[in-house]
């Protein structure tokens, strides 16, 4: 047994890590914090009672209906485009398989030229997030409907709104009206102080 080992050992060698391949050919080397994200919540609409308190005692609507959040987020959707427009915003349409940081880049970097803290543009794209799904109840056809909710992953829209400071650099704010399970927020690209990138450089 001691032989066999010894054989592998000396057959497989010493492990070899991606800092051991990448040894001797940069030049450049900066830690820092690539993104940061903050998510917020409602913490009244995690639970399916929250939702029904939400809608029929916060909304003041007789019946819980899962159709109200549709108004709901198509009063938001309409009310995000007018914003927009009102304040000459560029409103992107994302699609999949490009990569957003990307797409804005050009409207942030120009931002940080003329020193202007911004909204730089409003991002529209379908995402998978959480939200509320219901089911009605079998209940007297004779009395209000019922419904039970929980919590289903489904494709939504999904607006990105990001700006520009001087000091804090790039970010942006994600919220999706049909989701209000969770938004968030966060830094866009790799940046160091006043949003300047750290960057690692090869030869």
């Amino acid at each position: 047994m001691a032989g066999r080992g010894s054989f592998a050992d000396g057959l497989l060698g010493p492990v070899v890590t991606a800092g051991d391949m990448v040894a001797g050919h940069v030049s450049l080397d900066i830690s820092c914090v690539d993104r940061l994200y903050l998510n917020g919540y409602v913490p009244g609409l995690q639970t399916p009672g929250g939702v029904v308190y939400f809608l029929h005692d916060v909304r003041g609507h007789p019946i819980a209906s899962p159709a109200l959040f549709e108004q709901i987020g198509s009063v938001f959707r309409a009310r995000m485009r007018a914003w927009a427009a009102e304040n000459e915003i560029p409103v992107l349409r994302f699609t999949a398989g490009v990569r957003k940081a990307d797409v804005v880049a050009p409207l942030l970097a120009a931002a940080r030229e003329r020193g202007d803290s911004k909204v730089v543009a409003l991002g529209l794209a379908q995402e998978y997030a959480m939200v509320w799904s219901a089911t009605k109840r079998e209940t007297d056809p004779g009395k209000c409907p019922q419904f039970s909710y929980a919590k289903t992953q489904r494709r939504v829209s999904v607006y990105y709104v990001y700006v520009w400071d001087e000091q804090a650099g790039p970010g942006f704010i994600r919220s999706a009206p049909t989701s209000p399970i969770r938004s968030r927020c966060g830094s866009t690209v790799t940046s160091g102080p006043n949003g300047r990138p750290h960057t690692k450089a090869s030869r």
